[in-house]
């Protein structure tokens, strides 16, 4: 017991030096912040939906440098293939044999920016990667590093030459959010510093990857009542009944709610989850996998997100 209180006590503290990081980055957006820890530190996905200069790129380059960890930046392009993604086995004239050149998604931390720009072919390649943490290359399974995060942005806003993501793909990732634009103070602030274009290179590391990992793992210690298990549940069958959705939530969807509640209660101090952990993250973890009657996403997001506040207020609360 002693021993497990030693790790969790500093994991709060290496989590602690991770948000105040990262706060000084992303100047006044701790929920952004949070949530993006959250899906780090449940061995999720997080995807940014937002208009570009708000800070999306400098949130995944601090992250990684925050935590040591290796970084890789994909620019999502309507020509890039998967192999320029997952890499590609190149015959060696001297040995006559294949060798594989792993690509980009061989790093802890990916960012995949503007993600929908690529084709649902090369989308797909992200698949076995976010779900498996491994790509099949040539019939030939590799691992991928521990840990490996995802961060993939786009712009809701410009349409042409994208492509939606295919629901397959938005299931992948366990939060959506956006960051949005800061308040007037903040923004000044960033007018005022001098490098304010660069400020994710001034991060210094305050944990390495190996430690990232146990704390990851002190995440998934931490418990779920029954009774909590029973609301998410509920939360999930109900989302099925929606009216004007075509697709509820899936057991998938349930299970990364039940990963990220692990994680925010770690966030918060605490070893058990409480009802609060799971409301808080219902919009931002089950939103994006509902699926509308409607085809176009980009103008059901808002429905999306009234809908499962709404699943919020009316599904009662274990007490």
């Amino acid at each position: 017991m002693r021993a497990a209180a030693a790790v969790q006590g500093e994991s709060l503290r290496t989590i602690e030096r991770l948000q105040s990081t990262l706060g000084e980055v992303l100047r006044g957006k701790p929920e952004v912040v949070r949530l993006a820890l959250v899906a780090l530190l449940a061995r999720g996905h997080l995807l940014i939906e937002d208009v570009p200069g708000v800070g999306k790129t400098t949130l995944a380059a601090a992250l990684a440098r925050a935590t040591g960890a290796r970084f890789a930046r994909i620019q999502f392009t309507s020509d890039l293939l998967p192999s320029d993604v997952v890499g590609v086995s190149i015959l060696d004239p001297r040995t006559r044999r294949f060798e594989f050149r792993a690509g980009p998604l061989f790093a802890n931390v990916v960012l995949a920016d503007e993600i929908n720009r690529a084709t649902p072919k090369t989308q797909s390649a992200l698949l076995e990667a976010m779900s498996e943490q491994r790509v099949t290359v040539d019939g030939v399974t590799r691992a991928l590093p521990d840990p490996f995060f995802v961060v993939a942005t786009q712009n809701p806003l410009e349409h042409h030459g994208t492509f939606p993501l295919p629901d397959s793909q938005l299931d992948r990732f366990m939060v959506r959010t956006r960051v949005g634009y800061p308040a007037p103070e903040e923004e000044r602030e960033i007018l005022a510093e001098e490098r304010h274009r660069r400020r994710e290179e001034a991060v210094e590391p305050v944990t390495r990857p190996e430690e990232l990992v146990e704390i990851q793992r002190a995440a998934e210690r931490v418990r779920v009542d029954t009774s909590l298990l029973d609301y998410i549940v509920s939360l999930a069958r109900a989302s099925r009944r929606l009216p004007g959705i075509a697709v509820g939530v899936s057991p998938r969807g349930s299970l990364a709610l039940v990963r990220a509640a692990k994680a925010l209660a770690l966030i918060e101090g605490r070893d058990f989850v409480i009802p609060d952990d799971i409301q808080s993250l219902a919009v931002p973890v089950l939103a994006h996998r509902l699926v509308p009657a409607a085809a176009d996403r980009f103008d059901t997001r808002e429905e999306a997100e009234a809908a499962v506040w709404e699943l919020v207020r009316s599904v009662p609360v274990p007490r």
